[in-house]
């Protein structure tokens, strides 16, 4: 293959799906319609009695509307007979299967009780979708028979659409944590504390409610063996992603959960390979909001110096005493905790990103019929603490010593390794070969590579052996697909990642040889059209090489069980050339190649093989967003990334780049469609704003929210370009 030598290109990267939906940051309209004149009182009594929904005539989402969708209230302490407005869980397939917005069958609004600066829930989940799954969450004004009932949270439900967005997996064993005041003969009283085992299963009802099929032997295996058997954990649990959950709760105080052996509020999914995964769940009470099971009475001093291992000593609580009791796993935890403090509160970011979002909300707050605090309030409560005795600290007052508490400590003062120049050897490999990964580490006296080769596999973790010069090495075979890796490395006192974000982000490596699968859109939806003018799913196949290839008898399918799926007729690719496959089932009854299957958008493979049977390449994509396309950058021999479509030609490194995680995590635009003015967020540095011709129609640095006036553009399709990141914005 004729390639320039280049240098490595490590690209970090996080996958969870995008798109401009109804939990892009912003206020939605929530409009709910019921027959029944007392909704209230109803509402009321199915709550009392745990009778489940009323029936709402329609519920209408920013103009879409939704008919004979399930209402109930909802919540513990936030919830009251006598509140103006109440939590809500709607439903909108309760009567008709399939019925949702943007994917989202259920929509679950907090009032914002006992948060007087309304951005706590909002900002927690910000913050936590960084490092782990974490639901979405916006804002909505809901009326209510046409009468505004008040501002809520808007908040993403943690279902089998979330399981599948974050695990590629939809009907795996599914538990939440949840204090049931089921009596159950031979059972202890009380509650069973968090990850405390039981020989007999039946107990586990007395503290989870099962949301999937009812085996609770899974949930029994897996308490064995954290309590029995913990040596084995990593076989049966996620370990990187319950320590970013663990310090991701301490660092925040967010303490209406497990680490404060609080149980409930907390989800255990367990995966394709088999461990199980907490996940996060209600937020409202972060940032120093819940105070239960500290030593009363609670100082905003106990706050913001709260024990980072806060738990490690106590019994009932399996979740921090098991995992703290190992050495490693605690400076792990410090590493995640150290990168959360520096990526989100050292530099202030929270802080802006708080101030942003009130700008958002004030109008509503200032406004609403049904509001628990003053405007007042709402403003000061970032800086400072709100109503008395019963005080909620203010987020900044919180957060502020809280940091400078934590970096004092000798776990954050102790120098971690560093890990620099990390190489491959060689640096492009072909497909079946081995490839040496190697990294200069100082001051570590252990490393350890984790690779994989597809997004829903578990990392396989290998020592890094050192050479005696400060690099350190490991030697792993590879299949035809890139590899996804990272490193970590520490000593006695500190352990650091590589990238810092790991296992959420992770290096990636490219694994080429001359004929290579460059493109594939597995989403198209009004992007590029067939000879017969449909929008059908496509891959793009590139030849490096300076031979033409026949590719007569050699396959490409999306099964590795059935590789010879679909075979490829009597057609050469050409030195440099490009070829397209439509998968669209049509076969051969249309003109051009046509498969006789189709892609799906949520996960899967693409695998290209040889006469031989040999699999040449492969590649493995998730969430695919529509009219986007997966392509090799640099072309024909990098790394996948999401990107406009290059069809049938070169993938420019230049061209517009979308970054699956970031687009919807860092960089934001509302309103989007808009027809006067739109509002972007996260942008930094330059912000550039091109039209669909390409030509620069905005040009400003930015640091902050940027509010820009488009009335004057012509209708069409535009691009907000920051630090790397795009987003298409609609003008009306």
């Amino acid at each position: 293959m004729k390639k320039t030598l280049f240098l490595i290109t490590l690209i970090s990267i996080a996958f969870t799906s995008f798109s401009q939906d109804v939990f892009d940051i912003g206020i939605r309209k929530v409009e709910i319609f019921f027959s029944e004149p007392n909704w209230d009182d109803t509402l009321d009594y199915y709550y009392a009695n745990d009778l489940g929904r009323l029936l709402a005539d329609s519920v209408v989402i920013d103009g879409q509307m939704d008919d004979s969708v399930g209402v109930k209230y909802k919540g513990n302490s936030s919830y009251s007979v006598n509140n103006g407005k109440n939590p809500l869980n709607i439903r909108l397939d309760w009567v008709k299967a399939g019925q949702s917005i943007d994917n989202y069958n259920v929509l679950k609004f907090s009032n914002g009780f006992r948060d007087p600066s309304f951005v706590r829930e909002v900002l927690a989940y910000e913050i936590a979708r960084e490092y782990m799954p974490a639901s979405k969450a916006t804002y909505a004004n809901v009326f209510i028979n046409g009468n505004w009932n008040g501002l809520y949270t808007c908040v993403q439900s943690v279902d089998d659409d979330f399981t599948n967005e974050h695990f590629y997996e939809r009907k795996g064993p599914f538990f939440k944590g949840e204090i049931t005041n089921l009596s159950i003969a031979g059972c202890p009283a009380g509650p069973l504390g968090i990850w405390k085992y039981y020989s007999d299963t039946n107990c586990l009802q007395k503290a989870y409610e099962i949301q999937s099929t009812a085996d609770w032997t899974q949930l029994g295996n897996f308490l064995d063996t954290v309590n029995n058997y913990f040596t084995d954990v990593e076989k049966v649990l996620d370990i990187d992603r319950t320590l970013w959950m663990m310090a991701f709760s301490n660092l925040t105080i967010t303490l209406d959960g497990p680490i404060n052996n609080i149980p409930h509020n907390f989800y255990m999914f367990k995966d394709n390979n088999g461990r199980f995964s907490p996940i996060i769940w209600d937020l409202n009470g972060s940032f120093g909001t819940f105070k239960n099971g500290l030593t009363q009475p609670v100082t905003t001093q106990d706050l913001q110096e709260l024990d980072v291992f806060h738990g490690y000593n106590n019994n009932q609580n399996k979740m921090t005493s098991k995992i703290f009791s190992s050495a490693q796993y605690k400076r792990m935890y410090v590493a995640h905790m150290r990168t959360i403090l520096n990526e989100q509160f050292a530099n202030g970011n929270y802080n802006t990103r708080a101030l942003q979002l009130q700008a958002i909300i004030d109008s509503s707050v200032n406004t609403e019929p049904n509001g628990f605090y003053s405007h007042t309030e709402f403003l000061s409560n970032i800086n400072s603490s709100v109503g008395s005795p019963n005080s909620i600290v203010g987020i900044s007052q919180l957060m502020g010593a809280r940091t400078t508490f934590i970096q004092s400590l000798p776990e954050f003062t102790a120098i971690p390794p560093t890990i620099s120049n990390i190489t491959s050897s060689p640096i492009s490999p072909t497909p079946h070969s081995t490839v040496t990964i190697s990294a200069e580490i100082t001051n570590a006296t252990e490393a350890y590579l984790g690779y994989r080769f597809k997004f829903h596999d578990a990392f396989k973790k290998i020592t890094m052996l050192n050479n005696g010069s400060g690099t350190f090495s490991a030697t792993i075979s590879v299949d035809a697909r890139d590899v996804q890796y990272y490193i970590y490395a520490d000593n006695n006192d500190a352990g650091i990642f590589s990238p810092e974000k790991a296992e959420k982000e992770f290096h990636q490596l490219a694994v080429v040889s001359d004929l290579v699968i460059n493109d594939i859109m597995a989403s198209n939806i009004s992007s590029v059209t067939d000879q017969s003018g449909e929008y059908d799913d496509w891959v793009e196949l590139y030849n490096g090489g300076a031979t033409a290839v026949n590719l007569s008898g050699f396959f490409l399918s999306d099964d590795e069980n059935t590789l010879n799926k679909w075979t490829f007729p009597n057609t050469t690719i050409q030195p440099n050339g490009y070829l397209i496959i439509w998968c669209d089932t049509a076969g051969t009854s249309q003109t051009g190649l046509h498969t006789t299957y189709r892609l799906s958008s949520d996960q899967e493979e693409v695998y290209l093989t040889d006469p031989s049977g040999t699999v040449i390449d492969a590649v493995h994509f998730v969430n695919m967003p529509n009219d986007v396309a997966y392509a090799r950058v640099p072309n024909g021999m990098g790394t996948f990334i999401h990107q406009s479509e290059t069809y049938n030609a070169n993938n420019q490194i230049t061209s517009f780049i979308i970054d699956a995680e970031n687009n919807i995590e860092r960089l934001r635009v509302y309103p989007n469609p808009s027809n006067n003015r739109i509002y972007i967020l996260g942008a930094k540095g330059n912000l550039i704003i091109h039209n669909s011709m390409g030509q620069e129609v905005f040009n400003k640095e930015a640091n902050s929210t940027i509010s820009v006036d488009i009335s004057s553009w012509n209708a069409g399709v535009y691009f907000v370009k920051s630090n790397q990141k795009v987003i298409k914005v609609i003008k009306q």
